[in-house]
């Protein structure tokens, strides 16, 4: 079974940066890919950043400001999170995702998230 183990969440003043982890363990699924999904208080999960090696993903709202990237030597995906707003607090969840989309529909597994909060 994927075991993904999310950290680096706190918070964090307006205009501050905050870089999270995952460590992935066991994923062997073919087609499969790494991203991070958010849950803002009282709303509903979306799609953040879908990292492909040819084209990584990005959500509308934090084009510019955040960076996703995985380092395979250390099956370690990250988010790197710049100039961030009080609108980007939320849960932070790394996911699998098939097929590459930043869609809830794609998600196979969730991790069990990291809480991001930008005052």
């Amino acid at each position: 079974d994927v075991q993904l183990v999310e950290s680096g969440g706190g918070s964090v003043e307006a205009g501050g940066s905050v870089r999270l982890s995952c460590v992935a363990s066991g994923f062997n699924e073919d087609g499969a890919y790494v991203a991070w999904y958010r849950q803002p208080p009282g709303k509903g999960r979306e799609g953040v950043a879908a990292f492909e090696v040819r084209a990584t993903r990005y959500a509308d709202s934090v084009k510019g400001r955040f960076t996703i990237s995985l380092d395979t030597a250390k099956n370690t995906l990250y988010l790197q999170m710049d100039s961030l707003k009080p609108e980007d607090t939320a849960l932070y969840y790394c996911v699998v995702l098939n097929p590459c989309s930043l869609s809830l529909a794609s998600v196979t597994q969730w991790g069990q998230g990291t809480q991001v909060t930008v005052s």
